[in-house]
């Protein structure tokens, strides 16, 4: 079901991993980001090889983009598995309120990701992987979702590309962050793998049934559902 989710809403699945292990399961916030890493990876790594086939990507433009987000990944990531889990949700839980509410303001706008003339050098791009890198290392999440919208926005990227270098920043990252979490004891394996292997079966399934919808629909469910977890995940720290 994940997996499925992930494909819909264009997602590695772990926005909608992570509420499910910590909410449904019971598990510390950070076991579930760990665990939602091991389920993440195969997929991303799947999705990366698949993009690139079509939109190949100059190295010497995404490389120290990565390198660049694997240092914050891993340097947040050791700073994340020592959080008191309350504190560790709740920032979780702030990053999909936002998200949510930017989603559903976009909505407003209506209108479809384009370049936009560069705000700032390119020779400052690199550090976009900082950001991304951190957000990956702090919530497990988050690094193409903060990262995509920098490079088009900010650098007048085109989608296509912005979303390249947006994998070449997160699929490392999330293998960093997976090793981080996991020699800090924060991944159960048993529940991870399996749940990589059910998200490879269906995220095409997802992915197929997301193209036969309305978009707009689609990123509108996709917001109340972050916004209602969110405000679920916020609710039960404090009560």
């Amino acid at each position: 079901m994940l997996g499925f989710l992930g494909g819909m809403f264009g997602i590695g699945g772990g926005i909608i991993a992570i509420p499910f292990l910590a909410l449904a399961l019971g598990m510390e916030q950070a076991l579930a980001q760990g665990t939602s890493l091991a389920m993440m990876v195969p997929i991303l790594l799947l999705g990366w090889w698949r993009y690139s086939r079509h939109h190949p990507l100059d190295w010497r433009v995404s490389l120290p983009v990565g390198l660049l987000a694997v240092l914050a990944t891993v340097l947040v990531a050791r700073l994340a598995t020592g959080l008191h889990p309350a504190a560790l949700r709740t920032v979780f839980a702030a990053f999909l309120l936002l998200l949510a509410l930017r989603t559903l303001l976009q909505q407003r706008a209506a209108a479809a990701p384009t370049a936009h003339p560069p705000r700032c050098s390119l020779r400052w791009m690199p550090l976009v992987g900082l950001l991304g890198g951190a957000c990956m290392g702090l919530l497990g999440v988050g690094g193409g979702l903060v990262a995509t919208p920098v490079f088009t926005g900010i650098f007048g990227q085109r989608q296509t590309v912005a979303q390249s270098l947006s994998l070449a920043l997160v699929t490392p990252c999330s293998m960093v962050a997976l090793l981080t979490y996991g020699s800090a004891g924060h991944v159960q394996w048993s529940v991870g793998l399996p749940m990589a292997a059910g998200g490879l079966l269906t995220v095409s399934a997802g992915v197929a049934l997301t193209h036969r919808l309305p978009e707009r629909r689609v990123k509108q469910a996709f917001a109340w559902m972050m916004l209602l977890t969110a405000l679920w995940l916020l609710l039960k720290a404090v009560l």
